[in-house]
């Protein structure tokens, strides 16, 4: 498969944000969430996964783009997992976790995770990079506002790091998107 679309510029012709290095155990979960993309591709979704992981290396929960399965548009991976997760754990557990997305988090996405308390956030892909892929098309586009916008209107600090893992994050998306 190619990454043809990961090196790609950015549509304002402004050089696309740098890869961000990855400790071991970072790219581990975030190799997971990627793995999740793929589990939800194979299902007909949109290729995105996510994994929420406890400060001890616990795997708190997992999902993936679930819209296509379910018609429900609000199914996207972060916001699927955090559903499942904040039911289980409490506000004080979830703002020690980290959530592993293999993509950016969308708008909708980043509020789920302000709201569950989640303080830090790792990310593969990131929406400028995806954009290539999603093309022109109204129903793929996103809302061109980035997470780290809504994360820094939060009260309290949530960490966000990414792109990472860049080129692994890109090949769920090679040929998912319609042209």
């Amino acid at each position: 498969m190619t990454s043809e679309p990961a090196l790609a510029v950015s549509a304002s012709s402004e050089p696309l944000p740098a890869e961000v290095p990855l400790d071991e155990r970072d790219g581990l979960y975030l190799r997971q969430a990627i793995a999740m993309a793929d589990v939800g591709r194979s299902r007909g979704n949109r290729p995105f996964g996510a994994v929420l992981v406890s400060p001890a290396g616990e795997v708190m929960g997992t999902a993936w783009c679930n819209t296509t399965e379910t018609g429900d548009c609000t199914g996207h991976a972060e916001t699927s997992l955090v559903r499942a997760v904040s039911p289980r754990y409490s506000r004080d557990e979830l703002a020690q976790a980290t959530l592993y997305s293999s993509g950016e988090p969308c708008v909708m996405c980043a509020g789920a995770i302000y709201w569950a308390n989640i303080r830090r956030v790792v990310y593969g892909i990131d929406a400028w990079r995806l954009r290539v892929f999603r093309g022109e098309r109204l129903d793929q586009r996103d809302a061109e506002l980035s997470c780290r916008d809504v994360f820094d209107a939060s009260p309290y600090a949530i960490e966000c790091i990414g792109p990472s893992l860049i080129d692994e994050a890109s090949r769920s998306h090679v040929g998912a998107w319609k042209v």
